[in-house]
This record gives structure tokens, sequence and C-alpha cells, in this order.
């Protein structure tokens, strides 16, 4: 169980830096079809050869093209664009505060309960991270580039949000996850592709060895095998356990920045880094297996 953990938030942490490379030399609404056209024909090749059937219960089709729509699509034409302005690491710290917009759509569509700590450690990690744009803006050349790419990343955490809340509904419940999955990231891919059409035009491959290697990466690893993982990590530690991935993947994305990107730390960057950690840990505490 501690190797599947591992192995989540080392993969997740990991594709930030990827998907550095995939906005280089091609638009991102293309690069973004690419990975989840891949990655929904890996899922329903799983589905297959686990033998589960592909057809979803009633209202699942509308819910699988609505998590489509927001996750696949408006989150990552969010978030792609978001890494042209901003290291990929602080990105996936940006990202990691995924848990907030969960909590007030619940609380507000589902009837759950906020705890005092979740918002303290919240509005802590909001703190260590506004350190860190603040770090990213005095690094960067003026002209805006850094609250551009905070925006672009807060959009497609929204967008993220309404997806993982939509998933609560009694029509997700009601369909196995891998077959659920597979179509919702089929509605993505074909909604990516009419967007990257009427946005880019024609479609636009890199040909290039890594830019291959990591689309596959991206699609197989990065979609395809975690998400199924993150399900058992959920059924064997328990929901509030697991969660813990959501500190672990921007912890391996900053060191992956590091190593890759050439970021530069200071001591504004430590200190937003281990406050925004810090906030995250007291946040996540408050969640019981």
């Amino acid at each position: 169980m501690i190797w599947t953990f591992l192995l989540v938030s080392v993969v997740w942490g990991s594709t930030w830096l990827v998907i550095k490379d995939q906005v280089a030399a091609v638009p991102p609404e293309w690069s973004i079809t690419w990975r989840f056209l891949a990655a929904s024909i890996a899922m329903v090749v799983m589905a297959r050869m686990r033998g589960n059937a592909l057809r979803l219960p009633a209202g699942g089709q509308k819910l699988a093209a609505l998590v489509g729509l927001m996750q696949f699509c408006v989150n990552y034409q969010f978030v792609y664009p978001s890494e042209r302005y901003l290291t990929s690491g602080v990105v996936a710290i940006l990202y990691a505060l995924l848990m907030v917009p969960n909590a007030l759509l619940s609380a507000l569509f589902l009837g759950t309960r906020i705890p005092r700590r979740f918002v303290a450690g919240s509005a802590v990690a909001l703190t260590g991270i506004g350190l860190l744009l603040l770090h990213e803006m005095r690094l960067a050349p003026p002209g805006g580039a850094v609250p551009l790419g905070a925006a672009l990343a807060v959009g497609g955490l929204l967008a993220c949000s309404i997806a993982n809340v939509a998933q609560a509904a009694p029509a997700a419940r009601a369909s196995g996850p891998i077959p659920f999955m597979a179509w919702a990231m089929i509605w993505g891919t074909m909604l990516d592709a009419a967007y990257a059409l009427v946005t880019v035009g024609a479609p636009v491959l890199d040909p290039r060895p890594s830019y291959l290697v990591g689309l596959l990466y991206l699609a197989i690893f990065g979609s395809a095998l975690t998400f199924p993982l993150y399900f058992r990590l959920i059924r064997d530690m328990g929901a509030g356990k697991a969660a813990y991935t959501g500190v672990a993947t921007p912890v391996v994305a900053m060191v992956l920045s590091t190593l890759f990107e050439g970021y530069r730390w200071s001591a504004l960057a430590v200190a937003g880094a281990v406050i925004a950690v810090i906030g995250l840990l007291i946040a996540l505490s408050t969640r019981r297996a």
C-alpha cells in the first residue's frame, strides 16, 4: 500500500515537469487532445481486460460528459498554458489547494460541514503560496506574466473542483470507476479536439521522440494508470489518508523543478513552500479515513 502511495505521488509530481515540454513546441490545445486520446484508448483497453462493461447506468453518460468537460477539457485548457508563465512546481502547489473549492462546493451543494481547522490550514497554505508567487514575480520580467499564470491555474482548479463534486452524484457512484473515467476522457477528448480546431486550426504534432514519450507518459502513467491506483488508495487507506498525495505531489514537483528547470530558491521561496505544506497538513488533518 505504501508503494502505491509513493508511486501515485511521484508520477503525479513528475507530470507537471513533463507538461512544461509539451507546451514548448505544440499548441497546448493539441497536446491536451493527444494526451487524452491516448488515455481514453488505454482506459477502454483496461476496462476490457478487467471484464468491465462500458455501458453506464441511467444518467451516467450526461454526468460523464460534464466531468469530461470540466476535468479533461476546461481544467487542462487552463493549466497547460499556465505553465508558460509559472514554474511547474509552483503550479503543482497551487493545485494542491484543490481541497478548498472542493470543500466549499460540497458544503454548498451537498450540505457537508467545513471544520474551522480546515479553514485555518487553508489560510496558512494560501499565505505560503502567496510568498511563492511573490518570489516568482521578483524573478520574472515585467509584464504581468505571473498573475496571468496564477489566474489560469486557479481557473483550471475551479473546473477540476466542479468535476470532483459532480462525481459524488448517484449516477457516478453507480458506475464502475474505470468505465466512468473512460467515458469522461472520451467526452473530454472530443471537446478538446473541437476547441483546438476552432482556436488553433489544423492538428499539430511534434515528431520529437522526447515529446512523444512525454505524451505517452502523461496519458498512460499520469492518467490511465494512476487514477485507478488512487481509487484503490481511497479504498485501502481511506479518503483522508489517500488525500495526503496532495501534499507529497507538490513536494516532488518542486524537487524536479529545482533539478531540471533551474528553479532558484530564496529565503522567501523556502518560507513560502514550508508554510504552504504546513497549511496543507493542517487542513488535511481535519479529514478522517
